[in-house]
């Protein structure tokens, strides 16, 4: 007697939990309906769906070939898309060397980037909760003259400090140095303006504010500093200029792309049209942001960043000073609920971070602050407001 096949049909999945997080994120239905179709990796279905993507991608920002700029989509998490910029972009030879601003715990990885690729680097630290300052750009800059390339990271997701990308790149390009810029927790919701902020090469990925699914990154750069990193690149998997080289000879990977993933960024790419663009999402994500910063410091929580010095990205807020609280028994009853949060990366203070992004509004908002409360009460924590 034959087994019977398994069912095609399987229960529905439990509701998901709404993930106020900096990434992965609450995604629409019709994003992950999206991603319900196979298709090959050389299908002309598949291959038309690349070059969408890669030209919707530029053009959020008014960018375009016709200008000098490419898009290159790298499989992997944002932090591939990263250590492809740095390993590629900074030639091999001398004279180069990368002056890494950094205040918080992705500038800090940067740094280990640069030092397992061998190259020089000088570190420009600020505090976490602020923002680096363009006169010690300046200053850096002046002062070693050997300073070839300069990183930033926009939004540091490690507090949600939001850095003056405009201002640096200013002092960057008056320099002549070549800018290289993450916007993991900026691009898609923030405004980036790439020819007045001399941006040369920046890096992002799906799943952050473009409300894609994870395993997919990608760069744009100006063609000019791609066509120079030819042969420089310190890796095969993550050379930058090889892979820009590919998509435009056939349009295809040069290894295996994820094409579920692909096919959910381009209609996440839809939606953030239909949203009304860049500044529509960053409405949305503004409101969501001082709704949770506004309730949460109203149930007497103390916000890590100045208001002044925050992105609507991320919200860091610090434990509070009562002995009853315990970070992961909160952590817990929250996702009892239906709420997941994440811990925090600091090094100087204890605290956790909720995140304002994703498929969320701002009932979703005012929900979260309702549970809060609630779990304190079940904590026995009683904060003074």
């Amino acid at each position: 007697m034959s087994t019977p096949a398994p069912s095609a049909s399987p229960l529905p999945p439990a509701r998901d939990k709404l993930l106020f997080t900096p990434g992965p994120l609450t995604t629409s239905a019709s994003v992950k309906q999206a991603m319900l179709r196979d298709l090959g990796s050389r299908d002309e279905a598949f291959l038309e769906a690349v070059r969408e993507v890669r030209a919707r991608l530029l053009a959020l920002y008014g960018l375009s070939p016709a200008a000098g700029w490419e898009a290159i989509l790298l499989q992997g998490s944002g932090t591939y898309a990263v250590e492809a910029m740095v390993s590629s972009i900074v030639p091999r030879t001398a004279p180069a060397k990368l002056l890494a601003l950094v205040n918080g715990a992705y500038g800090e990885r940067l740094i280990q980037m640069a030092a397992v690729h061998g190259i020089a680097c000088t570190p420009l630290r600020a505090r976490e909760d602020t923002p680096i300052d363009p006169a010690a750009v300046r200053a850096a800059l002046e002062a070693d003259r050997a300073l070839t390339h300069v990183s930033l990271v926009h939004v540091e997701t490690t507090s949600g400090v939001l850095n003056p990308l405009r201002a640096i790149g200013e002092v960057v390009r008056a320099a002549g140095r070549t800018f290289l810029v993450d916007a993991m927790s900026s691009f898609g919701a923030l405004p980036i303006e790439f020819e007045a902020a001399g941006i040369d090469v920046l890096a992002s990925s799906a799943n952050k504010c473009l409300e894609g699914t994870p395993g997919l990154a990608f760069v744009l750069a100006r063609r000019s500093v791609l066509e120079r990193s030819q042969g420089q690149a310190r890796t095969l998997t993550l050379d930058l200029c090889a892979q820009w080289r590919g998509l435009e000879k056939d349009g295809q990977f040069r290894f295996t792309p994820p094409t579920h993933v692909l096919l959910a960024l381009r209609q996440a790419l839809h939606e953030l049209e239909l949203e009304g663009g860049v500044a529509g999402r960053e409405r949305r994500y503004r409101a969501n942001h001082q709704r949770l910063r506004g309730g949460m410091e109203a149930l007497g929580f103390a916000s890590y960043v100045p208001a002044a010095s925050s992105s609507p990205i991320i919200s860091t807020f610090l434990y509070p000073r009562h002995p009853r609280f315990d970070f992961q028994d909160f952590y817990r009853r929250l996702s009892a609920r239906g709420y997941l949060i994440y811990p925090g990366k600091l090094t100087q203070a204890d605290c956790f971070r909720l995140g304002n992004i994703g498929r969320l509004f701002a009932g979703d908002v005012d929900a979260l602050l309702a549970a809060v409360p609630a779990v304190l009460n079940e904590m026995g924590v009683e904060l003074s407001k």
